[in-house]
């Protein structure tokens, strides 16, 4: 089980938490990118986002984790103004892919990714109770 932890007299973050607790088996996975399982990319930000997701959803599936178990969160975009600018379409997609989980994260600018059509990678580590 994951406990947030929240300062009490700290603002209430959106979207994340400011830490997370737990105990158990760790999962950590490599950086996800917008792609299919034919190597195709989603076309634009929130397309490649959404697939992303659903990537590590896949790979924590195979260690039996779904999104609940998700600690934490590193995003790497290329395009800072672009991931600020979709916060109201990418609501409803993490709603859908990721529940009412919101893990510790940090989003990262990056000039480049390895893969060049990439246009965001993700990491995450998710921890199963005991």
């Amino acid at each position: 089980m994951l406990t947030v932890l929240q300062p009490p007299d700290w603002p209430r973050p959106k979207g994340y938490a400011n830490a997370m607790m737990g105990t158990g088996t760790f999962i950590f996975t490599g950086g996800q990118i917008g792609w299919d399982a034919t190597g195709q990319f989603a076309d634009g930000f929130v397309a490649q986002t959404a697939q992303t997701l659903r990537n590590i959803l896949a790979v924590l599936a195979e260690g039996k984790a779904g999104p609940e178990h998700i600690a934490r969160m590193v995003w790497y975009v290329t395009d800072m103004d672009a991931y600020r600018a979709c916060g109201r379409e990418l609501g409803p997609i993490w709603r859908d892919l990721m529940g009412r989980n919101f893990p510790a994260m940090a989003v990262i600018g990056v000039s480049s990714l390895v893969e060049p059509q990439a246009l965001v990678e993700i990491e995450a580590v998710a921890i199963l109770p005991q």
